[in-house]
């Protein structure tokens, strides 16, 4: 960052003017991102018409998260309306600013193609790769929506007869609950596996009142120092464990960590027995189910304490990002730009 202070702004600053403290912002996010090296794929190979620059899209697209324009319109006006913001994003002119439809295509392709996700898991390798992560802590919190729920299609169990089966009469074994397979496969198969539609959600906030919400629900690894590490967005009624072990195995791949922190609503055999597969040690809040709540030793408890770091991060993104505009893919869950 004081590279991008000493030498970058004055030069900026020299080319076109004086800098916002946003416009700041928005250069060093930017710098951050190496977003060339990601988005070589979309260089023009002479063919066809020459589309807009995607470089110039990507930009655009990270600036209305850090400008908090809620709408592709606003984008639109604002860089056809702004020389310094215009210029920064790569179009020199106001002609040269894409139409609505162009944007909204370059999006569409960025969210096939998993660009933002993959941005967010090179800055993560760049940055924290050769580094040990003390503790990961993990969260969920609800993200609200305007689109309508989806109706869940509900299965018709299969007919059977009452009492208990002949000697001779073998039943169908019943089916792996999500849990028990997750462990034995890989994370695309885990991630393609949960829902991702609008629907209905509720959750209990930390006074234990019941929060209902329709929309999605955010699931969040976070490091030391409040650093949002992987990202899972899935359906609002989705429970929070059913994301902990894909979580783990994509955080896996991006750092090294040591403690696994979460809340009882992560406290299953399967997820203590992932996290320890892994080389971690799980701090799970006991879940009593009815039964005498098991409280931790006091070494534990102040350990534990630092998965406030993922409400943090929680509570930073609902305040200071666009976090409805979130994008799904059916493939894998997340596509915003949390940098």
């Amino acid at each position: 960052m004081g590279y991008i202070q000493r030498q970058l702004f004055p030069s900026l600053e020299y080319e076109i003017g004086p800098l916002t403290e946003k416009e700041k912002d928005l250069i060093q996010v930017i710098a951050l991102l190496d977003l060339p090296r990601h988005l070589s794929l979309y260089q023009w190979q002479g063919w066809g018409r020459k589309p807009k620059s995607r470089l110039a899209i990507c930009k655009a697209f990270i600036a209305k998260a850090v400008y908090r324009l809620e709408t592709t319109d606003l984008l639109i006006e604002y860089l056809k309306g702004c020389t310094s913001f215009r210029r920064l994003c790569g179009f020199e002119s106001a002609w040269q600013v894409p139409s609505k439809s162009s944007f909204s295509r370059a999006f569409t392709q960025f969210s096939k193609d998993q660009i933002l996700s993959d941005i967010l898991s090179g800055l993560i390798k760049d940055k924290l790769g050769d580094k040990i992560v003390g503790h990961i802590s993990r969260d969920a919190t609800s993200i609200k929506a305007r689109e309508k729920p989806v109706r869940k299609k509900v299965k018709a169990k299969p007919k059977r007869k009452r009492g208990r089966p002949r000697k001779s009469e073998a039943r169908p074994p019943k089916p792996k609950k999500r849990l028990d397979l997750q462990p034995e496969r890989m994370l695309d198969e885990n991630l393609s596996d949960l829902p991702t539609q609008s629907d209905f959600g509720r959750k209990k906030n930390s006074k234990g009142h019941q929060n209902g919400w329709i929309g999605y629900k955010l699931h969040l690894d976070c490091a030391d120092g409040d650093i949002p590490i992987s990202a899972i967005l899935t359906s609002a009624s989705m429970h929070d464990s059913q994301a902990a072990i894909p979580l783990a195995q994509m955080s896996a791949e991006r750092v090294t960590s040591l403690y696994d922190l979460m809340d009882a609503a992560y406290d299953a055999p399967q997820i203590h027995a992932y996290s320890a597969k892994l080389g971690h040690v799980p701090i799970i809040d006991n879940n009593p189910r009815k039964g005498e709540k098991k409280h931790m030793d006091p070494a534990t408890k102040a350990r534990f304490a630092e998965r406030s770091a993922a409400e943090r991060v929680n509570s930073d993104l609902k305040d200071n990002a666009i976090i409805y505009q979130i994008k799904v893919n059916k493939k894998r869950c997340l596509e915003c730009p949390i940098v």
